[in-house]
């Protein structure tokens, strides 16, 4: 038995959608899953539940916040026998024509983080998602809104960062985004030859020029986490 998710094999279904906040874990099982889902792990208030989706088994566990958190959650699924892993969360845009409750699909994260590239043991290793989940997501995505885009974002290891000039950095090269998470999945995944795909609501608009960050209200968020939910479900068990 793992440390952190205290389950067993065969607890977890095959696809593990991952959010970082528990209460999204208990609001995906309650909302989304069909009735008779189960909780699976509650260790160190990391709620975990496995049920069906559309008659088909689907899990969602909590990851915490920042790379070293998410990192130790995504290992022990690989432990417990995990076959794809999609993140479900928030991030803050980066680009200029990003708005709230947009959905940003992450190609690749560049980790502004040591820790996936340690994990990797590589300096300039790029940790990329599943094609195929990419291109199912995105398909489904933009079937039902205009608001989703695809793209590089960055997984940071600090969210007050002190240097004013980060930001800007970031939006020069092109990343869509920025969380705290998906870079870590991605190293994970591709170690251990598992699915990882990463989804996002864009909690935040960061203007580095301006120097300011407008936050998304509680019912855009709600929205807009809600949207891509339901692409992520059907992802997750496809």
């Amino acid at each position: 038995m793992p440390i952190h998710l205290r389950a067993e094999p065969g607890d977890y279904a095959p696809a593990v959608l991952c959010p970082g906040d528990p209460r999204r874990a208990t609001y995906i099982a309650n909302t989304f899953f069909d009735p008779g889902f189960r909780m699976v792990n509650e260790e160190r208030g990391m709620l975990g539940y496995t049920g069906t989706y559309k008659g088909r088994p689907i899990s969602v566990q909590t990851t915490g916040m920042g790379a070293p958190s998410a990192g130790i959650v995504f290992e022990e699924l690989a432990m417990l026998g995990a076959e794809r892993l999609i993140r479900v969360g928030t991030c803050g845009g980066l680009q200029p024509h990003l708005r709230m409750a947009d959905t940003v699909i992450a190609v690749a994260a560049s980790p502004d983080d040591r820790t996936p590239t340690r994990y990797a043991g590589m300096e300039g290793f790029a940790p990329s998602a599943t094609y195929s989940l990419v291109e199912l997501a995105a398909t489904m995505s933009k079937a039902v809104s205009d608001r989703v885009f695809v793209g590089s974002i960055v997984t940071s290891g600090l969210f007050y960062d002190p240097d004013p000039n980060t930001f800007g950095t970031w939006r020069k090269l092109g990343h869509l985004g920025v969380e705290m998470e998906a870079a870590m999945m991605y190293t994970i995944a591709a170690v251990k030859g598992i699915e990882a795909l990463a989804m996002m609501t864009v909690s935040d608009v960061i203007d580095p020029d301006a120097g300011n960050v407008e936050r998304i209200s509680d019912e855009e968020l709600k929205r807009g986490v809600d949207q891509m939910m339901r692409i992520a479900c059907d992802v997750a068990v496809s």
